[in-house]
């Protein structure tokens, strides 16, 4: 069973697909790491992320990478926001994911453009939402814990500058798949939301089994 779990920064995706996979015992790979992970290689060889050629270059990584805690930080978000714009970002780290999603028992993935690209075929797929600000206010008080000094309003631009740029790019843009099931994270708690998220993937199972039958 392959489970894709789409939606923009700080709405919660990552914590339900992880949640999901541990329900369900599957893999779980959350995409945006590999963008993190060319972020990041961005900035250590003081390359240009708004260089496509630059970006694609950093698509050599090695895996051991994307187990760095340091790939969550703020500043690498923003360089993963800009280099996954690049199509050719994409098409480098694409076969990446296919691969991931096409294991034998199937595999959780989530991100920005699983349900619509990565896994079409996807036998659920969730598209996971928050208004801008509570998304702006979670991210502001997990920074803050790490010790960040940014503002809320500065975590609330840098929110919808991301989603500016994710919503618009030409290429494999954020937007729910036609045949996505939307969850609203916005007022649920975590416990609730997850609860939600397995409640609409049993639903796209029990289709899928009426449409077989």
């Amino acid at each position: 069973m392959i489970i894709a779990v789409d939606g923009p920064a700080a709405s919660g995706k990552g914590t339900i697909a992880r949640a999901l996979a541990r329900h369900y015992d599957l893999p779980h790979l959350d995409t945006g790491l590999l963008y993190r992970a060319v972020a990041a290689t961005v900035l250590r060889h003081e390359l240009n992320p708004a260089k496509e050629a630059d970006a694609v270059a950093a698509c050599d990584f090695d895996d051991l990478l994307l187990a760095d805690p340091a790939l969550r930080d703020d500043e690498i978000g923003k360089v993963a926001s800009i280099v996954s714009a690049h199509p050719l970002v994409r098409a480098a780290l694409l076969q990446r994911q296919k691969r991931f999603a096409a294991q034998e028992d199937g595999a959780v993935l989530d991100g920005r453009d699983i349900g619509t690209v990565i896994a079409p075929n996807a036998d659920a797929k969730l598209f996971v939402k928050a208004t801008p600000t509570i998304r702006a206010r979670r991210r502001h008080a997990e920074l803050h814990a790490h010790g960040s000094s940014l503002t809320f309003d500065q975590v609330l631009a840098d929110i919808r500058a991301r989603d500016q740029r994710d919503s618009t790019r030409s290429t494999a843009p954020l937007v729910a798949a036609e045949d996505a099931a939307t969850l609203d994270t916005s007022f649920l708690s975590i416990e609730a939301a997850v609860q939600k998220a397995i409640d609409l993937v049993e639903a796209a199972r029990a289709r899928k089994a009426a449409a077989c039958g």
